[in-house]
Order: C-alpha cells, then sequence, then structure tokens
C-alpha cells in the first residue's frame, strides 16, 4: 500500500493500492511506477510505502482491533492499530430503551439475548463438536434399542469419553477469569519430546 502525501503540512491526501496509475497535477503516471520504480524516485513525487505497524493488533478471536490510523512524519507513511478491545465474555440482552426505540425483535424483552457474549460462542462450538462426534456412533445406540445387540465396549468408552470432556471443557471456559485465560485454553505448546498439546485438548474423536 502506498500514500500520496502533502509535505507542506505532511498530510496524507489519498491512499493508493498501486493496481492502477496515478494523475498528479498536470502528470500522469502509469501504474508501472508501484513496482518498477525505486521507493526514492516514488518519493520524489510525493508517493510513499505505507508501513503497517501490527504491534498492537490482537488475535481476533478473542479481541476486537481499532481501525488502521495512517501517518506521515515527513519521512516515513505508517499506519498503525489502537489498542484492541477484549470481546464481551457475557451475553449482553436488549435494553428497554431498544426495546421501547423498536430495535429489537418482536416478542424480545429484557432478558432476551441481544449479543451473545464469547464464552457463549465457545460453549456452543464444544457442544457442536462433541455432538458430531456422538453422531458417528450413535447408530449403535439405534440398533441396541431395536435389536438388543451389544453396544461394543469400545464405542461405549468412547462415548463417555467424548461427554466427560465436553463437560470439562464447559468448565474450563465457564471458570476462565479473563480473556487471556480463555486464549491459554487454546493455545498450543510443545513439550522437550515435540508433543503438540493445549490445556483445552479438541473432543476426542474414534479412532
Amino acid at each position: 500500500m502506498f500514500a500520496l502525501v502533502d509535505k507542506s503540512d505532511n498530510s496524507i491526501t489519498k491512499m493508493l493500492n498501486g493496481n492502477k496509475g496515478i494523475t498528479i497535477g498536470d502528470n500522469q503516471y502509469p501504474r508501472a511506477i508501484f513496482s518498477l520504480w525505486t521507493e526514492a524516485e516514488r518519493n520524489a513525487i510525493n508517493i510513499y510505502t505505507v508501513t503497517i505497524d501490527e504491534s498492537k493488533r490482537k488475535d481476533e478471536q478473542w479481541y476486537i482491533n481499532t481501525n488502521i490510523t495512517y501517518a506521515f512524519d515527513g519521512t516515513n507513511a505508517t499506519g498503525s492499530y489502537g489498542d484492541a478491545t477484549a470481546k464481551a465474555h457475557a451475553d449482553t440482552t436488549w435494553t428497554q430503551q431498544q426495546i421501547d426505540d423498536g430495535d429489537a425483535p418482536d416478542g424480545a424483552d429484557t432478558d432476551t439475548v441481544a449479543t451473545e457474549g464469547l464464552k457463549t460462542i465457545l460453549i456452543k462450538q464444544v457442544k457442536g463438536s462433541a455432538e458430531g462426534e456422538l453422531n458417528k456412533t450413535d447408530w449403535y445406540i439405534t440398533r441396541k434399542s431395536e435389536k438388543n445387540t451389544a453396544i461394543p465396549s469400545a464405542i461405549t468408552t468412547h462415548r463417555d469419553a467424548v461427554r466427560s470432556k465436553q463437560a470439562a471443557m464447559e468448565t474450563a471456559i465457564t471458570n476462565a477469569s479473563d480473556t487471556p485465560a480463555l486464549e491459554t485454553l487454546y493455545t498450543y505448546t510443545k513439550d522437550s519430546d515435540g508433543v503438540v498439546s493445549r490445556p483445552l485438548a479438541e473432543i476426542p474423536t474414534l479412532e
């Protein structure tokens, strides 16, 4: 990405993606200037490559990032993020004012969820994964019910393990005190033997 700057006040007058030519004053320049010209040659006509500072950008699974703010200091064109905001953990409900203003759906009251919190979303994902895994072996249960055919012990053990892991995962999510604690549950680590794991492991799958 590039910026056309006005050096009289160090302002950025236009952001450029470099996929087409540009007219500056009475001069027309082809898009080749963005790929074939040197940085110094572009700077001579007040076009600067924008360097993005991502030091404040955070994982969007857990945080809401700001828009990028662009600036020119007389020498460099930069883009930077502001402080990211952690996504809300708890559900939010409709306020009476929103209901009175007609912003809420029909039938909503102040106990109706307007936006699901991060923990609700994560727990739903866990439930969905567990359900999907159990569905693979549900036919054993149906066969047992209809034909009284014994369920293999390995299947029973696996289904119990799925439910146990689901419960543990939901508890860990619920008890996480803050966003970094949630992140830790999903962070992969590698031990000295090269074994990769994370505190909150996935729902076990049938081998």
